[in-house]
Formats: C-alpha cells, sequence, structure tokens
C-alpha cells in the first residue's frame, strides 16, 4: 500500500498525542481565564498547589519579555513554530521509536499551546499552577509547560534505556 500506509500507526500516535497535550493545554487556559482571572489564588494541600492566574510575556520563566518586539516575533514565535512543525512532520514520517516518538510530540504539543497562546495574545501566556513544598517551588506555569517537561523527561529515559540495551547487546558480541 505504500509509505503512508506503512507509517500509519506513527502517523495517528503522534497526532493523538499532539492534540491531547494541545487541547489539554488550551481547555486549562480557558478554565483558568474563566475562574480565576481577577481573583485570589486558590491555595491547596497546605499550599502545595496554587493557582493563581498570570499572563507571561517572554518564554521560560519570563525570559525574553523586554524585547524588542520584532527579536520577539522571531525567536518566541517564528522559529519555535518551524521548529515544532517540521519536528511534528519529522517524527510523524521518519522515527521508528514509539516512546521517543511519543515524548518528543508531547514537547512540541505543549511548545504550541504556549506558541498559540503568544499568537494570538500580544506575546501573553497564561500560567496559573504554582507546586512546592514551603520555600521550594516552581514558577507559575501551565500544562503546555507540563508537556514540555514530562515529554523531556520520557526522551530522557528512553535514550538512556536504549543506550543500556546497546551496551548490553554490544558486551554479548564480544
Amino acid at each position: 500500500m505504500g509509505f503512508l500506509w506503512d507509517r500509519r500507526k506513527y502517523i495517528l500516535i503522534s497526532l493523538a498525542v499532539f492534540f491531547a497535550n494541545y487541547l489539554l493545554d488550551r481547555i486549562t487556559k480557558e478554565l483558568a481565564i474563566y475562574f480565576l482571572k481577577g481573583t485570589a489564588p486558590a491555595r491547596f494541600f497546605n499550599d502545595m498547589i496554587i493557582l493563581v492566574f498570570v499572563e507571561n510575556s517572554g518564554a521560560f520563566l519570563g525570559l525574553g519579555g523586554g524585547w524588542n518586539l520584532q527579536i520577539k516575533k522571531i525567536v518566541l514565535l517564528v522559529l519555535p513554530i518551524i521548529i515544532c512543525l517540521g519536528g511534528l512532520l519529522y517524527l510523524m514520517f521518519v522515527e521508528k521509536r514509539l516512546l521517543r516518538l511519543t515524548a518528543l510530540v508531547s514537547i512540541i504539543g505543549g511548545g504550541m499551546g504556549n506558541l498559540v497562546d503568544r499568537l494570538v495574545n500580544d506575546f501573553r501566556v497564561v500560567d496559573f499552577m504554582n507546586f512546592g513544598i514551603g520555600p521550594l517551588r516552581t514558577g507559575i506555569l501551565n500544562f503546555a509547560d507540563l508537556s514540555v517537561t514530562f515529554g523531556i523527561i520520557i526522551w530522557l529515559i528512553s535514550e538512556l534505556w536504549t543506550n543500556r540495551e546497546r551496551l548490553k547487546t554490544s558486551k554479548k558480541s564480544f
């Protein structure tokens, strides 16, 4: 049936993981706008989880928030969109390892969630979750950030596992 037929599993998994991550981010941001904007922070489990509405005009933890608009457009919008779309196509049509594909598509899905925010919200990204115990806390983040973080963790584990298996195989051949 051809190349596309052979890749259908990878294409479907890529699209499912991408849209699951992207849509979860979009839906939770809309809920944060509706329920949290203009309200006091909501605190749960002795402040282990704090829900508070903020809009971030930069990238990770506000990086680039004060940059010139043209630089922001290129660095925080155009280049990342090209990288995300190119990466998604690569993963759908070339990647052979499903765990690696799933991890990397999670990163891309989360990244696109924040990119769409920047595109439609004057470079502001909705953040609303803060986690921690006592003084040890995360920054304020969103589900896109969690998709990226957990995607990176899964990708690292996948790479370590693959390298471990390669080492075992290479030692057996000696």
